[in-house]
């Protein structure tokens, strides 16, 4: 990592105990001017190396990302309030889509195209050159890993800029980095939203991946078309995901996909993934109610650190204000609360946390079936009617994952190529393959992550026409 130049600090919190945790340097505007200059004086060295050598330099970087598991996961834990174990999976998770790209190295080519006879037709694959990775808060390690090791090896240089709340662990990762890539190739830039605004307006950083919320997005759009330059950008932003229960559904496993899907252990429901409207169908509604509200019942609060640790706190008080103010609005719109609605209680009522609520009687003209609040919110809404639900599982702005409970595999499938989703689990729910696209519809996106798809979307395909005469 390149030394970058910073102009201030800001603080970050520990959310399980609502109190400061450290400052950090924040990258302003002069700061991402020179970033881009270390990274674009970079990249034609880096580019040289070749896709194998720099897969080389990147399957190292994952080897000590491992060495350091527990230090990153303990920075997670502490700075974004999740507990250990998940820390520490999506610090493995994140090296091994490290060494998922690398192994992809050998792939980056073009084609021959028999367009005539008397040219040679081919293409090749080039980097952009400097590109710009930003992070939402949920997935710390795993994000600032995996969203920029296909930028890496297509032979990019990146800037990443982490979440504003969440940055420790990828400040850690960028000391790291200097012993495994040239310095200007790997470039962490810590700040808020002005440090994402001047990246992203650059000149000359021709390509944004973002992962976060919708509104971010549209203010990059804005901010790439104000730049003067014209900007590859790719999104993966929220979803509003249905879970549907069939009449047929093995209930056990529904109200364990109701519990797990919403990622209550791992995140607090702080899941673009997670599945917070359940289609319930009426002749097993009351009974999935019923245990799915035990089932949240028993959910107890922990320590994040703690190995044995229950639920975890939300990322910020702003944003637990934030699913607060959603459940209020449930109630004023005639939803039933069922469980939950209401923080911690001591010892857990100094940091964020807030308990798993259900909402039954919820239809999709309210805000409960119908906003993202990416919190521990879950809205059941009834359905007899198969055509009626379908209209109401795709009536909303987000197409992210959808998840489908029946012993009938002809239903499923059928019900899966009617859903306006791109990530579909059938009998199952949340897990997330390396390999398999993930990516959404709609408001949910413009790519996919995890697959050899993202490694193409950062090279540039050039068209080469030699005469054979």
């Amino acid at each position: 990592m390149a030394a970058i130049r910073t102009e201030a600090s800001y603080q970050v919190f520990e959310p399980a105990l609502g109190r400061k945790l450290a400052d950090v340097p924040e990258t302003g505007a002069s700061g991402i001017d020179a970033a881009v200059a270390a990274a674009t004086a970079a990249a034609p060295e880096w580019r040289a190396l070749g896709p194998l050598a720099r897969a080389e330099r990147v399957r190292a970087f994952a080897d000590a990302v491992r060495a350091h598991l527990d230090e990153l996961a303990l920075l997670d834990s502490r700075n974004g309030g999740f507990r250990l174990t998940s820390a520490r999976n999506g610090v493995i998770k994140g090296s091994q889509a490290l060494d998922f790209f690398a192994g992809l190295a050998p792939t980056i080519g073009g084609t021959t195209i028999p367009a005539s006879t008397d040219h040679l037709h081919y293409t090749v694959r080039e980097p952009f050159g400097v590109v710009g990775v930003i992070t939402a808060f949920n997935h710390p390690t795993l994000f600032a890993t995996a969203r920029t090791a296909a930028a890496l090896v297509a032979g990019n240089c990146v800037l990443l800029k982490p979440a504003e709340q969440t940055p420790l662990s990828a400040v850690r990762l960028g000391e790291l980095a200097r012993e495994h890539f040239p310095a200007g190739v790997f470039n962490v830039v810590p700040g808020r939203a002005e440090t994402g605004s001047a990246l992203v307006a650059h000149p000359l950083v021709r390509r944004i991946g973002f992962t976060g919320s919708v509104n971010t997005a549209l203010r990059i759009q804005e901010l790439a078309a104000q730049s003067g330059t014209v900007k590859r950008l790719s999104f993966q932003l929220g979803g509003k995901n249905p879970l549907i229960v069939l009449p047929d559904a093995d209930l056990d496993r529904a109200v364990d996909g109701a519990v797990e899907g919403m990622n209550l252990g791992n995140v607090v429901g702080q899941s673009c993934g997670s599945t917070s409207r359940a289609f319930v169908h009426r002749s097993v509604h009351d009974e999935f109610v019923e245990r799915v509200a035990a089932r949240f019942g028993d959910l107890a609060f922990g320590w994040p650190q703690d190995e044995a640790a229950g639920l975890g706190p939300l990322i910020s008080a702003a944003h637990r204000q934030r699913v607060e103010r959603h459940v209020e609005v449930g109630h004023q719109e005639g939803a039933r609360l069922v469980t939950g609605g209401h923080r911690g209680d001591p010892p857990f009522d100094s940091g964020y946390y807030y308990r798993p609520t259900l909402f039954d009687r919820v239809d999709g003209s309210m805000q409960l079936g119908r906003d993202e609040i990416f919190g521990p919110v879950l809205s059941v809404i009834e359905w007899d009617d198969e055509a009626d639900m379908l209209r109401a599982v795709n009536d909303v702005r987000f197409g992210l994952t959808a998840s489908i409970f029946t012993r009938d595999l002809v239903m499923a499938h059928r019900l899966a190529a009617l859903v306006e989703s791109g990530y579909v689990w059938i009998n199952t729910v949340e897990r997330r393959w390396i390999g398999v696209p993930f990516g959404g519809f709609k408001d949910s996106g413009t790519s996919t992550e995890y697959s050899a798809d993202e490694l193409q979307a950062y090279s540039l395909i050039k068209s080469i026409n030699v005469s054979l005469r």
